[in-house]
């Protein structure tokens, strides 16, 4: 199965984070767990009731992060599947909910309705024929039937693009499927969530600068180790790309590595999924820790900001 398994970006404020992404937007909160390399910092996973790969949007929440800047090298734009005749529902929710967004546009033959969350992050939903047929996550406030389900894909902003598509085309399985503009579309097979990845190409633009709404990395999946090993192998034996070791993250194993035009990529496995430390049904309620980082819940819990008065 191809396509992409999560994208990871990067907050502000945790707490208004996670009250947009879980009631504005409303998407399933998967997993509270934190930065593995950073445990002072949450890392937030949402996505849907069980969270499958391409439906995850995870962020590092940074108090006081100055705003990235959006520019080449860059995610230009993540986007979302809804219903298509869910669109009106969400143009008006927007406007209720005082989120910014701007006027409803055609994308190679697709309606798509920009948006920008609470840093500044360049998010977009796009009417997908069908998705009316997935099942919807509620959160009790968002209607199942207008409810996110899952990615459409991303927008990169590159100078070049010929480097980036080798790698989409040769490595994770998509394929040139339209161009407009300075757009070229590349999409994996089936209609899955994730499935689509947008290379906008702008040479001589400014490069970008990550900070507070920017997208930290992409991840692709594998559906097992072996399958990322393979992947592995043929980013060094045909494009001259060296992936990092594979690291455990409890809910996946990734390699990462940075693609030609300058975006961080992730190979990130299937298995085992957000399931192995709490039943689908608790997903997100506790504070999940990996067994190295246990001796020190305490004094984690400590620093981090409690999200209990926005749960309800």
């Amino acid at each position: 199965m191809a396509g992409l398994h999560h994208v990871t970006a990067i907050a502000g404020d945790a707490i208004r984070n996670f009250g947009f992404y879980t009631r504005d937007l409303g998407l399933r909160f998967v997993k509270k767990t934190v930065n593995f390399d950073d445990p002072g910092t949450y890392h937030f996973y949402y996505g849907d009731e069980a969270g499958r790969p391409g439906t995850i949007l995870t962020f590092f929440p940074w108090e006081g992060a100055a705003a990235g800047r959006r520019g080449v090298g860059e995610t230009h734009q993540t986007a979302f599947r809804v219903p298509l005749r869910s669109l009106g529902y969400w143009t008006q929710r927007f406007t209720e909910k005082g989120i910014a967004y701007e006027a409803l546009e055609k994308r190679l033959g697709e309606s798509v309705l920009p948006f920008t969350d609470r840093d500044g992050m360049a998010l977009a939903l796009v009417g997908t024929a069908g998705a009316e047929n997935e099942l919807g996550w509620s959160n009790g406030d968002v209607p199942a039937e207008h409810a996110i389900r899952g990615f459409h894909g991303v927008t990169l902003l590159l100078d070049d693009a010929a480097g980036t598509a080798a790698v989409l085309t040769d490595v994770f399985g998509f394929k040139e499927v339209g161009r407009e503009g300075s757009v070229i579309r590349f999409k994996a097979e089936g209609d899955a969530e994730g499935s689509v990845v947008d290379i906008y190409e702008a040479k001589g633009f400014l490069r970008g600068r990550q900070g507070a709404g920017s997208v930290h990395h992409i991840a692709f999946r594998a559906v097992d180790d072996a399958a990322q090993a393979a992947m592995a192998q043929r980013l060094v034996e045909k494009h001259g790309l060296h992936p990092t070791e594979q690291r455990d993250r409890n809910y996946f194993r990734s390699i990462y590595f940075r693609e030609p035009g300058g975006v961080l990529f992730e190979i990130a496995t299937d298995i085992p999924g957000f399931a192995v430390d709490e039943p689908v049904a608790e997903l997100g309620r506790s504070l999940k820790l990996p067994a190295f980082l246990e001796p020190q819940r305490a004094q984690i819990q400590g620093v981090l900001p409690s999200l209990e008065e926005t749960a309800s």
